[in-house]
Formats: structure tokens, sequence, C-alpha cells
């Protein structure tokens, strides 16, 4: 017989020093800190430029989406999920070395919705994007 279950990625806790998913490991996303009403997370500017030698602005929108994320699913809950809806960016400055850092606080958070304000700083702590993401909360489906 074969399991053909599908399963969900854990919830994340704050002692979790990992990278959630393939496209945040492959950036070199690290997750430094990990609430509801603060998560954190660096990610190298190496590797993840655009052809001109500066961050790529995706690159920018996928690290503020990783941090607003977590911090979504922490609020959730166990046994809920948190999945992206809306992401907005605004770009401020280039960076071409170094570490830039995210730190998404909430905005509102509710039952079925929540939203978090990100800013990514570069290692000087300058503005580099400031993002804002909403995320729908659901009954993760394996739960049921």
């Amino acid at each position: 017989m074969t399991d053909n279950t599908t399963s969900s990625p854990p919830t994340p806790t704050p002692t979790d020093n990992g990278v959630r998913g393939a496209l945040a490991a492959r950036m070199g996303i690290r997750l430094l800190e990990l609430s509801a009403e603060r998560t954190v997370a660096t990610m190298p500017v190496e590797g993840n430029t655009q052809p001109y030698g500066l961050l790529h602005g995706g690159a920018s929108a996928a690290l503020a989406e990783t941090v607003g994320s977590v911090a979504a699913a922490m609020h959730a809950g166990e046994g809920r999920i948190a999945v992206g809806v809306d992401l907005s960016a605004t770009h401020h400055r280039p960076v071409r070395e170094g570490e830039v850092t995210a730190v998404a606080t909430p905005l509102a958070r509710g039952r079925s919705v929540a939203t978090y304000d990100i800013a990514i700083t570069d290692d000087r702590g300058r503005r580099v994007c400031t993002a804002r993401l909403t995320c729908a909360l659901r009954d993760r489906p394996d739960a049921r």
C-alpha cells in the first residue's frame, strides 16, 4: 500500500535556526528570530544579484515574503498555515555586497488574515526595501 498523503511543512518554532523551503535555502536566507511579533532573517547579496551586480528586487521580495509568512504562520498557530495573497515592495537603494536583514512586524493580525510590514536594511543599517505582505490564514489541509 502506498501513502499518497502530502505532508505540510512544520510550523516554525522559536528554536528553529534553519531555512523554511527550498527557494529560501538556495538563496541563503537564514532565520534568526521567530515570533508573531517580530521575525528576522538575513540573506547574502552575492548569488542574489541581477545582471548589473545589484541585489535583485525579486530576491528582496522573496526575503520579505519569507519573513512575513513565517511570522504569520507563528500567529496562525498549530494546525494552521499562512499563505501569501498580496505582496508589495518598494526598493529604495542599491546594494552590491554584504548581507541584507529583513525584519517583519505586524500591521494587523486576525483569525483569517495577517498583514506584516517588512523593513530590509543593508550592513550599514540603511533601508534598502520596504515591503508589505498579507497572508490568508487557513486550517492545515492534513489537520482535518
